[in-house]
């Protein structure tokens, strides 16, 4: 008898047990609202996208492929005129080379927060790393317009506005984002592995660069790839430096466009039709895109997780 008393009372409803489903509850409704919100863009994304190859019948491979950039014409085949390529290639080449530039100052910097002088580094670095994320990118662009973009030209000739310009402005945008993600993979590096070669007689700089920066370069990749997602979705800043010219990248220092670049200058003007479907398919390409910078950091964070 006294028994099953306990055991009623065990399993009887309270307050705790209460609040804790309720917890549950919410917390499962949150995750299942921002699933749904995703998978919702997504839909919506790719439905007007796609219409431009279902219902105004452009081939797609001449869509990726194609230079020439004018939805409201028809090209020789007498569909749209609407090549996606050049501003394709614009993206990807501004934004590798941002990355590419960014890479050592943020590993620079990353070294010295870490390794060399934390205590300055962290007092130093640490607020205008902040401060540089704090900027909003209006402010980048027009920093850019008003100062690189003058430089450039009194160096290289030409108008200044390309992707060089492009660039620099890019590369001061993303520095913040992976130097701060640099630092948390370098100081995430067991501390047995610094005590481990530090005792076995290497000098602090060969423990750096054979031990910590191996072991951190999972999440250096990570870190540079973030910033190339960043990089790549970039819209306002980089429409203001890089000329916003329709046609391949012959130079650095030429006028082209990218794809954030046409989508912000052209939706304003686009009537239904053709040419909203075309930015559509572009903005369908930029997503596509992400989707892919995201996987392949869950897939190097795996990769390292393993190690």
């Amino acid at each position: 008898m006294e028994n099953s008393k306990i055991k009623e009372k065990l399993l009887s409803s309270n307050k705790n047990s209460r609040l804790e489903k309720l917890g549950k509850s919410l917390t499962f409704l949150c995750i299942a609202l921002i699933v749904f919100v995703v998978g919702a863009i997504l839909v919506f994304v790719a439905q007007k996208g796609l219409s431009t190859f279902y219902s105004d019948g452009v081939n797609p491979f001449r869509f990726l492929f194609g230079t020439n950039w004018s939805p409201g014409n028809l090209g020789p085949d007498g569909k749209p005129a609407v090549g996606a390529l050049p501003m394709f290639t614009g993206s990807l080449i501004v934004t590798v080379l941002s990355a590419l530039v960014a890479t050592p100052f943020a590993i620079g910097a990353g070294i010295y927060m870490t390794e060399i002088s934390p205590k300055y580094g962290k007092k130093i670095l640490q607020p205008v790393i902040e401060l540089l994320v704090g900027i909003p990118s209006v402010v980048y662009g027009f920093i850019g317009l008003t100062v690189v973009v003058p430089a450039i030209r009194n160096v290289f000739g030409g108008t200044g506005l390309g992707l060089l310009s492009g660039v620099f402005v890019l590369f001061v945008m993303i520095l913040p984002t992976v130097t701060s993600m640099t630092v948390d993979a370098m100081k995430a590096v067991p501390s047995y592995y610094k005590e481990a070669s530090l005792g076995l007689g290497a000098t602090r700089w060969q423990t750096i660069w054979r031990v910590l920066l191996r072991a951190a370069t999972p999440g250096i990749l990570t870190a540079v790839i973030f910033g190339m997602a960043r990089a790549f979705g970039e819209a306002l800043a980089i429409q203001m430096v890089v000329g916003n010219a329709v046609m391949m990248p012959k130079d650095l220092i030429s006028p082209t466009s990218t794809l954030t670049s046409i989508l912000t200058s052209g939706i304003p003007n686009a009537t239904p039709g053709i040419q909203l479907n075309a930015l559509w398919s572009l903005a369908l390409l930029l997503l596509i895109m992400s989707l892919f910078f995201n996987l392949a950091m869950r897939a190097i964070a795996k990769k390292g997780s393993l190690k």
